[in-house]
């Protein structure tokens, strides 16, 4: 089974930007699409990005021109930089495949407030 460790978050202001990354443990990380999801408390778990092995992305509405996702394979790591960041992002942020191939971690908490 893949294990997945995210790291990055934080507190950070309005406009402001932050970088999380999952580092992958198993065999045939490439293979998989690996995206990121998002959860405030009280709410599902929501999709926000997700890429595939040739890095084809797909991004949902409320991130697209601000959030990047990428992946390098060689170092089993997928990366979300986020952009423009607003308090509606905050939320504890977790990545998986699509669809999940891993139970879920703790994920880090992406806080944005002034």
């Amino acid at each position: 089974q893949v294990q997945l460790v995210e790291s990055g978050g934080g507190l950070v202001q309005p406009g402001g930007s932050l970088r999380l990354s999952c580092a992958a443990s198993g065999r045939n990380f490439e293979d998989y699409v690996m995206a990121w999801y998002r959860q405030v408390p009280g709410k599902q778990r929501e999709f926000v990005a997700r890429i595939t092995r040739g890095g084809h992305t797909i991004y949902t509405h409320s991130v697209k021109g601000r959030f990047t996702i990428s992946r390098d394979n060689a170092q089993n790591t997928v990366y979300l930089q986020m952009n423009s960041l607003q308090p509606e992002d905050t939320a504890v942020y977790y990545c998986n495949g699509f669809p999940p191939i891993s139970s879920w971690g703790q994920g880090p908490q992406v806080t944005v407030s002034s």
